[in-house]
């Protein structure tokens, strides 16, 4: 990041000038405080540390002009004759903070490092904005949880070049939403997104409906076609579920990332493209690829850039956002208000969502179908598999006493049995079953992460 220090003290501009180059930091100085601004104003600094007393200008009057100009860098003063009322005063120009000197190196780097934080989540922020309003749905990136902010941040790095990127995640955690902002954050921007199942296409069709066809190829084949690589040239190519491409079909694939040529299905000859070639996939791909399920050269071609989409249940601070924004896409199409009482937003947040982000999407909508014109409040969600549904087993009985006399199973099936039924009750709110079983909430966790694929497919 750029730094420009503005103080008339040389002795101190060459020793914090040396502070941040030894931090990582990209430091210019000026002494002269009308020279500084003009530097400010003309160039792209992401910092500005400024002294309040300087000869022909002081620095309230710098950082004043400096924000009438729209500059965007932060700003942070720095005074030997501070005190509280003009740290308040430099905060009230627009100061992001206030150093009194002398002060300690790591005190310096310390704000500048929580300066650049700041600075590195606006950008993103501006980032998805940009692509908001470009047309792509990303709005549901924007969130809370250190997760999505990381991956938000790695996303807007990768965006902007042409590298392959392999997606992975849950099923409904949001792939091809992320997809889609890679590619309206990039170059590409203005070209086609395409996105294919493949999973979704029978392999006869699959391979014509990648690569097009000429006519007389097969039977039905009566003109020529192109396939979506052609169709996506310049543009993106979102390849869903390329875990499920048959095994005939990898090498061609491979071929078209290697060599940027495909050939459409009977023809004799090549054609040239230029697509961006995004992967997503549920399953664990790099297991497939050792069980000699996938091609290994084809997954490591694929996964140059790997980014992961966390499930929805690892990042529950962002409920309330998800919630907000899927409540006013309902509104939109509903015609109405949509609103979710604070009760109802509490349930939805300790909900297990083993559908992620399209759960509780759909969960919104249904809700705000079915519940009226009036807030939304837990009864509203009380449907469908929210509501957990009648006790069952999923096909197990809990074992009975002459069934075995392995005391560990049968201690485990019938705490898993208990556990569905205190979660049916509380209707899937894992703190009130935890109230209701008589033991903490990270104690139910750890029961049900022992126990989860059997719970987890009857119970939220």
């Amino acid at each position: 990041m750029r730094v420009l220090i503005v103080d008339d003290d040389a002795d101190l501009r060459h020793s914090l000038g040396l502070l941040l180059h030894e931090a990582g930091y990209v430091a210019e100085t000026e002494g002269d405080p009308e020279q500084g601004l003009r530097r400010a104003e003309a160039e792209p600094f992401d910092l500005i540390l400024c002294d309040v007393r300087m000869p022909r200008m002081d620095g309230l009057t710098f950082l004043r002009r400096y924000r009438a100009s729209q500059g965007s860098a932060l700003v942070i003063m720095m005074s030997a004759y501070g005190n509280e009322d003009a740290a308040f005063a430099a905060m009230r120009e627009g100061a992001y903070d206030y150093l009194h000197k002398p002060f300690r190196p790591d005190e310096v780097t310390v704000v500048l490092r929580k300066a650049a934080e700041r600075e590195g989540l606006r950008r993103e922020v501006e980032t998805l904005r940009a692509v908001a309003a470009r047309g792509g749905v990303p709005e549901t990136l924007v969130a809370e949880s250190r997760a999505m902010r990381e991956l938000v941040e790695l996303m807007s790095r990768v965006a902007p070049h042409n590298t392959t990127v392999l997606i992975t995640g849950e099923s409904g955690s949001g792939k091809e939403v992320l997809a889609r902002a890679i590619h309206c954050a990039s170059p590409r921007r203005e070209r086609r997104f395409t996105a294919i199942n493949c999973a979704a296409i029978p392999e006869p069709l699959l391979e014509s409906e990648l690569f097009g066809h000429v006519k007389g190829a097969f039977t039905g084949a009566t003109a020529d076609r192109m396939g979506l690589f052609e169709a996506a040239d310049q543009g993106t190519l979102l390849l869903d579920e390329i875990g499920d491409l048959p095994l005939s079909l990898q090498p061609k694939l491979l071929r078209v990332l290697e060599e940027g040529e495909v050939r459409r299905v009977g023809a004799h000859t090549s054609r040239k493209v230029d697509v961006r070639v995004i992967a997503a996939t549920a399953k664990p791909l790099e297991q497939a690829a050792e069980q000699g399920e996938f091609r290994s050269d084809l997954y490591y071609r694929l996964n140059v850039v790997r980014l992961r989409v966390p499930a929805l249940r690892e990042r529950p601070e962002d409920i309330p956002i998800l919630v907000a924004y899927f409540a006013r896409q309902a509104a939109s199409r509903l015609g109405h208000p949509v609103s979710i009482t604070p009760r109802a937003l509490t349930f939805l947040s300790e909900h297990f969502w083993p559908g992620n982000v399209r759960e509780l999407r759909n969960a919104i909508e249904r809700a705000a179908v079915l519940g009226g014109h009036g807030p939304l409040d837990v009864d509203a969600f009380q449907v469908g598999e929210l509501n957990g549904g009648a006790p069952h087993t999923n096909g197990h009985r809990p074992m009975a006493a002459g069934d075995s006399f392995d005391l560990k199973a049968q201690v485990e099936e019938v705490e898993r049995v208990v556990i569905q039924r205190a979660l049916t009750a509380a209707n899937g709110n894992r703190r009130e079953a935890a109230r209701l079983l008589g033991v903490s909430l990270r104690t139910l966790f750890y029961k049900l992460r022992r126990t989860r694929a059997e719970v987890n497919s009857s119970v939220p």
